[in-house]
């Protein structure tokens, strides 16, 4: 019966590849950070204009910012994220 040698996969350096191999950029990391930061302040800019009494309408609630500039805001900041994803990091 012969024994057979079998070598090592070297996992050491295909391990170490993959490691320092990311799928984007640092650019396209800062846009998708950039875009969720734009899309917080849009929450952000809906909050408020409601009633502590139940009874009582607020008018406040249907201002230009909360109805307008917020939404718009938000929609910006998914474009944003959707372009940082989208980006070539390699075309750069």
């Amino acid at each position: 019966m012969k024994t057979q040698k079998t070598e090592a996969p070297k996992t050491k350096a295909v391990s170490a590849e993959a490691k320092a191999e990311f799928l984007f950029e640092k650019t396209n990391y800062l846009l998708l950070l950039l875009g969720i930061a734009v899309i917080v302040i849009g929450f952000l800019l809906m909050i408020g204009g409601g009633s502590t009494d139940p009874k009582v309408f607020n008018e406040a609630i249907f201002n230009f910012q909360r109805i307008r500039l917020a939404p718009t805001v938000v929609l910006v900041g998914f474009g944003i994220t959707v372009f940082a994803i989208l980006k070539n990091p390699k075309n750069s």
